[in-house]
């Protein structure tokens, strides 16, 4: 029999790049892109979106989950959105990552997925 608390939390990173600078600065956007990508994977947000506005008008959103946490971290003028997602078993962070790939426009992405734990 398994152990599902000795289970491998997965981290999956993404950069978006060549990403629209209208779409990383715009915070109500990429907040609720946190939230459908949680939803889609299964995880439980114990909080909402903490949405942190840069002067140069980039940002750090962070999405509290049950046990771990989902966060985009923008930046317009490099056109680029940096993705980090940890899971806890038995959640798939990639059905996070193709919510939010499905609505970010991006010339690239170029991803990693670790096993942690």
């Amino acid at each position: 029999m398994s152990n599902p608390a000795s289970a491998a939390i997965v981290h999956l990173t993404a950069d978006f790049i060549g990403a629209s600078a209208q779409q990383l600065g715009d915070q109500s956007l990429i907040s609720g892109i946190l939230v459908s990508a949680a939803g889609a994977s299964g995880m439980k947000a114990s909080g909402s979106p903490t949405v942190i506005a840069h002067p140069d008008g980039g940002l750090s959103v962070i999405l509290p989950l049950d046990g771990c946490h989902m966060s985009v971290h923008t930046m317009p003028s490099r056109e680029l959105a940096i993705l980090d997602v940890i899971a806890l078993p038995p959640h798939d962070p990639q059905r996070a990552f193709d919510v939010i790939a499905r609505r970010l426009t991006a010339r690239s992405v170029v991803t990693d997925i670790r096993t942690r734990g």
